[in-house]
């Protein structure tokens, strides 16, 4: 019996191939990232169905799911970090108050003080997250399969960090953020600062939200270039292993 069908019984009482169970499983095990990255765009597509909740008559239903759905990425996420060169113990120590944090926020989520740090917070463990999962693709010189899923929960990852830090900077600065068409700012959602987020991250420009002020002006500046610069870091170092195994092969 091979090493893999001893690590991957199909039963403990039959021999063979592993069942289609076991093949999922092995999966989520050996592709921490890409089960981060299949996750949030679930995520992309649940979450306006609990923003409605959030906005109907199941307020505290609402956001409950939400915090639901944020502490499942976030467990993810620190999965994803522990198969990285990256401490996962400062990932440990981020995520901890981030969970005390959004419990908090789910049972009030009209405290500003509270919904603030915990912005503050999860932008900080998103962006150490990203750090970490950057570090893991240029590791070395061999592509895994989770290391190619890997660019993909990188930039997700990146574009909560930017939508949790526009929530923070809309306390800081209130009245940042506008819609098109509103002739007045206001406090954006979250659900609405990702797809602000997503739209810098993508270089797209197809986002109806906006910053209106000089000083989230310039986080959507330095999101744009971090956009830009990843897709450069990503090519170049996707181009550069691909010359390389050919001069091996050479």
């Amino acid at each position: 019996m091979t090493a893999s069908l001893e690590l991957w019984p199909s039963s403990p009482r039959r021999a063979g191939p592993p069942r289609r169970l076991d093949r999922w499983r092995r999966t989520v095990v050996e592709t921490p990232s890409g089960v981060l990255l299949v996750v949030q765009l679930l995520a992309l597509v649940f979450y306006p169905f609990l923003q409605t909740l959030e906005l109907g008559e199941f307020q505290q239903a609402g956001h409950a799911a939400f915090g639901l759905v944020g502490l499942l990425v976030l467990f993810l996420a620190v999965r994803a970090v522990r198969a990285t060169p990256a401490l996962t113990w400062v990932s440990i120590l981020l995520g901890g108050p981030v969970v005390v944090m959004t419990i908090a926020e789910s049972t009030w989520p009209e405290n500003d003080i509270l919904v603030f740090w915990s912005a503050l917070l999860h932008a900080a463990f998103y962006f150490y997250t990203g750090y970490a999962l950057l570090r893991y693709m240029f590791a070395d010189n061999w592509v895994t399969r989770d290391e190619l899923l890997a660019t993909g929960a990188t930039f997700t990852v990146l574009a909560w960090a930017y939508a949790y830090l526009y929530l923070a900077i809309q306390f800081i600065w209130p009245n940042s953020f506008i819609i098109y068409g509103e002739d007045l700012a206001g406090t954006r959602t979250w659900y609405e600062l990702l797809y602000l987020s997503i739209a810098n991250m993508t270089g797209t420009g197809l986002s109806d939200i906006y910053a209106i002020t000089p000083h989230p002006r310039s986080f959507v500046l330095l999101q744009q270039i971090t956009g830009m610069l990843y897709v450069a870091l990503v090519v170049a170092r996707l181009v550069g292993l691909t010359i390389a195994r050919f001069r091996q092969q050479g």
